[in-house]
């Protein structure tokens, strides 16, 4: 009976063991689960992923489809919708669905940004929208010569720039900032420098007036002014004189030369006897010849400079930076007289005594005489 009960008792602790290794049903589930969890989830990460990568994508990094850059002129007053409009209209695109969906994300409705926004080739709709969201604007390249009048300037920016010329014109009389610099009401316009500047489309008249004045600070600087005390003018005088050569020969070579006889003349005291500044007196500057008669007409004016000695109060036109460096740096010489020459390639001839010079208007008269051209 012991050896039963001791092979019972040995079944018994067999079994016992077996029962110790055997896992039980639930902690089975678990690790399924787990194991699930393991390779399941990061999967659906993946492609969630690769979902938001696409989307993105297509979506936002997709190009507007642009062919060309373009300017996109956004008002205050513009709507998301009016603006998006302007955007397709000036990129030529078909829609504009996504781009107005990035911008409802940015509740761009509420933040419309006055300004000019240049739209290039291969922008995507997310870079549009931040450039429109942001302000990002691309400034203008306001150029302008060949320019007379204030009048002329004020339309020309207007053209370019959101002022209007009224408003632009109205700045640029105001007699405050004139007299804050020293200027005159005749040669203010010498702040005007004809030149390339970058403005932003929407920059006030006053601060459109302030890149003109810190423009003219830095040209007149230091060297320029001990140039122009050398040559024995202010820097305003530099500039009416300027103008004047300029209107005399539109040949940049020529200018120093010209503007040295213009020196020779004031030196001695001699009248300018410029044709360009009885244009400027009569307000015609098509006439081809200037007459006796004009010159009586206009004698009681500063800018008629047969009558009256010296420069005229104030510059004719808004010379170029090459004509002011032509009166800065003039030619050394001792010509006192010019006409144009005899070959007509607008040149003119120079002479230092009166003798020469009729001489060489003889020439060019009889010039146009066998050329058939009216005198």
């Amino acid at each position: 009976m012991k050896i039963e009960n001791e092979d019972m008792k040995s079944e018994t602790e067999g079994a016992d063991v077996k029962m110790e290794n055997a896992k039980p049903e639930g902690e089975k589930t678990t690790a399924a689960k787990s194991l699930k969890s393991r390779y399941i989830k990061p999967a659906l990460l993946i492609a969630a992923l690769l979902f938001v990568g696409y989307f993105f994508t297509l979506f936002v990094l997709s190009p507007c489809h642009i062919r060309k850059s373009v300017s996109v002129y956004v008002y205050k007053d513009d709507t998301q919708a009016e603006v998006l409009e302007k955007v397709k209209k000036a990129g030529n695109m078909k829609s504009t669905k996504k781009l107005a969906s990035i911008l409802n994300t940015f509740d761009y409705k509420h933040h419309v940004r006055e300004g000019r926004y240049v739209l290039k080739p291969g922008m995507s709709n997310f870079k549009i929208a931040r450039i429109l969201k942001s302000g990002l604007q691309t400034p203008v390249r306001v150029t302008f010569n060949n320019v007379r009048t204030i009048e002329d300037l004020s339309g020309r920016l207007s053209k370019q720039l959101m002022a209007d010329s009224v408003s632009l014109l109205q700045c640029f009389q105001n007699t405050n900032w004139r007299n804050a610099m020293g200027f005159t009401q005749e040669d203010y316009k010498c702040v005007f420098i004809p030149n390339t500047y970058n403005i932003y489309w929407n920059t006030s008249p006053q601060k459109v007036l302030d890149v003109f004045q810190k423009a003219y600070l830095k040209f007149w600087d230091k060297d320029k002014q001990d140039a122009a005390k050398k040559v024995g003018l202010t820097p305003a005088q530099i500039c009416i004189l300027a103008s004047i050569v300029e209107e005399e020969t539109n040949k940049t070579d020529e200018m120093p030369k010209v503007a040295g006889l213009y020196l020779n003349r004031l030196r001695i005291g001699m009248p300018l006897q410029a044709d360009p500044t009885i244009k400027y007196a009569v307000g015609n500057f098509t006439l081809k010849r200037i007459l006796k008669e004009q010159v009586q007409k206009t004698g009681s004016s500063p800018y008629n400079t047969y009558k009256h000695t010296g420069l005229p109060p104030g510059p004719i036109r808004l010379p170029s930076i090459k004509a002011v460096m032509s009166v800065l740096t003039p030619a050394n010489h001792s010509y006192i007289y010019m006409c144009a020459k005899d070959d007509f390639s607008g040149y003119h001839a120079f002479a230092t005594t009166l003798a020469e010079h009729n001489q060489n208007a003889a020439k060019y008269h009889q010039a146009l005489n066998d050329n058939g051209i009216l005198q």
